[in-house]
């Protein structure tokens, strides 16, 4: 059994790196990359420029490599783990693309998720949401297996 599959009750497989799920992992590590560099750059030359966007830039580095490795590891744990991480994924984009919109003087220069991921393509905010969906279905899919 590998790290990307589980056996269920019934003897069957989960993988959460199939179909949709590869594209998931591979933009959750591509944002993972993006963030992480992003936020090391800015928080070691300039933090006292933007400390607050630069601590969520790493705050959302460190969220999106957690759901690439819980997407990679694969199994029901993983899978909620992923889960509840997408989701608190998703409430901090729009926290603070929301925050960023109504209090720009808050923000001297962008997060991740600054104006809901617009300078990441919405991606930010896109991504999530596809995580959520993916996750659920494929617990459905496991369940119905």
């Amino acid at each position: 059994m590998t790290g990307t599959q589980e056996r269920t009750a019934e003897g069957k497989r989960t993988r959460l790196v199939s179909g949709p799920g590869i594209l998931l992992v591979w933009l959750y590590g591509v944002m993972s990359v993006g963030a992480v560099s992003r936020s090391i750059y800015q928080i070691a030359t300039e933090f006292d420029r933007a400390p607050l966007a630069y601590g969520l830039s790493a705050v959302a580095a460190v969220v999106y490599a957690f759901i690439t490795y819980t997407l990679v590891r694969g199994g029901e744990a993983a899978r909620r783990a992923a889960l509840v991480c997408c989701a608190a994924e998703l409430a901090g984009v729009l926290i603070v693309g929301t925050w960023t919109l109504v209090e720009p003087s808050a923000f001297p220069d962008a997060t991740v998720w600054s104006d809901y991921g617009y300078g990441y393509l919405f991606i930010p905010v896109l991504l999530p949401l596809t995580g959520i969906w993916w996750l659920r279905r494929s617990r459905a899919v496991t369940t119905a297996a």
